[in-house]
């Protein structure tokens, strides 16, 4: 997702550097030869900068924006590396959607306390990465506790192809984006299983969503979020569009046609995928 973002602000015209960190080592030769990451249709635009991990001090110099691409697990550590490489990190957008394992904290928390400031944005609706990355019409929410930084990044990504909103529901966009990734791979499963005995399985499917955005909408507002935020884009449409073709509806799929848990995880991982469904549902 963090060089699908990349690929979209290159194409507006922003001056984009896509930072790879060590932990990407598998995908970089793919980024600078191939010039196309494997997980994504698209190539990355001509002036889209690709720099490694050795290459943090001039990545970071001048930064405006720092898109934080990093899933839940891995999200304090890089925001760590990038604030430490970085003279200032004025306005950070994060695009996981997850929780850190360890902490169970939301991603703007984590981010927070790592650059010692709350001038964060959520990133959260329905923005599969390869569509963001060949540029098809998306909608997307920007969640901060103060308007003004969300509305700063929302002028910056907004384009004829990407429509923003913003809101100061953090809590709700953030835990509406934890819950349907574990949603999605219930949805994926029941394709699995729909695959091995060659049934649709449709009124099953349509029975589960219902249950589970009820589900979502009394446990995000228990958890201090707003209901409109479940029936808007955070909720309703990333769960819908999640479900249908994500990276965990996918994982899913593997789960009901057999495979192995440990085995489907690795399989997508070594493709460049990341699945948070598998850890937000612990």
């Amino acid at each position: 997702m963090g060089t699908a973002v990349a690929m979209h602000l290159a194409r507006a015209e922003h001056d984009t550097v896509l930072w790879a960190s060590e932990f990407d080592a598998k995908v970089l030769p793919a980024l600078t030869e191939d010039r196309r990451h494997p997980g994504l249709p698209e190539h990355l635009p001509d002036s889209l900068r690709v720099l490694g991990p050795d290459d943090l001090d001039t990545a970071a110099r001048g930064i405006d924006v720092a898109v934080m691409g990093a899933h839940s697990g891995g999200a304090r550590t890089l925001t760590r590396i990038v604030a430490d490489g970085a003279d200032n990190l004025p306005l950070v957008v994060g695009v996981a959607k997850g929780l850190e394992p360890e902490t169970r904290k939301r991603m703007s928390e984590v981010y927070a306390e790592e650059v010692g400031h709350d001038r964060v944005v959520s990133v959260g609706g329905p923005g599969l990465a390869p569509e963001v990355a060949e540029g098809l019409p998306t909608a997307v929410v920007f969640a901060a506790t103060e308007a003004a930084p969300a509305e700063e990044a929302a002028a910056v990504f907004r384009s004829k192809t990407l429509r923003v909103e913003v809101t100061d529901d953090v809590a709700g966009v953030e835990y509406c984006t934890v819950i349907k990734n574990v949603i999605a791979i219930g949805m994926g499963i029941i394709d699995g299983m729909g695959k091995g005995t060659d049934l649709d399985y449709r009124n099953a499917k349509s029975a589960l969503f219902t249950q589970a955005f009820a589900e979502m909408k009394q446990l995000v507002t228990a958890l201090g979020g707003r209901a409109e935020t479940v029936n808007g884009l955070a909720g309703l449409g990333d769960t819908l569009v999640t479900s249908l073709g994500g990276r965990n509806r996918l994982y899913g799929e593997l789960l009901g046609e057999g495979s192995n848990p440990e085995t489907a995880l690795k399989e997508l991982t070594d493709r460049g995928m990341t699945v948070e469904g598998v850890y937000s549902s612990r």
